[in-house]
């Protein structure tokens, strides 16, 4: 999506630094993680409804965290990393 200006309101595209928050599963606590965009989904993303589930539903990006876990999100999930 672009703005009057034609600049990208989209901060995430394949190679963006991205920031998103995730839990930890030996602390039960949530932490801030930075990561590199490696795939886009999004011609893959579709409506949970129409496959009768609400269970594992397809994420738009994979994130090739900096502590080497591979992740999935959507965009409601990251920011730019600074």
């Amino acid at each position: 999506m672009t703005d009057k200006n034609g600049k990208s309101k989209d901060v995430t595209a394949v190679g963006s630094r991205v920031r998103i928050t995730v839990s930890d599963s030996d602390a039960g606590d949530s932490v801030a993680c930075t990561g590199v965009v490696i795939e886009d989904y999004e011609d893959m993303v579709i409506d949970r409804g129409s496959v009768g589930r609400d269970w594992a539903p397809v994420q738009r990006w994979a994130i090739a965290l900096d502590d080497g876990r591979l992740i999935f999100a959507n965009d409601e999930d990251l920011t730019p990393a600074e």
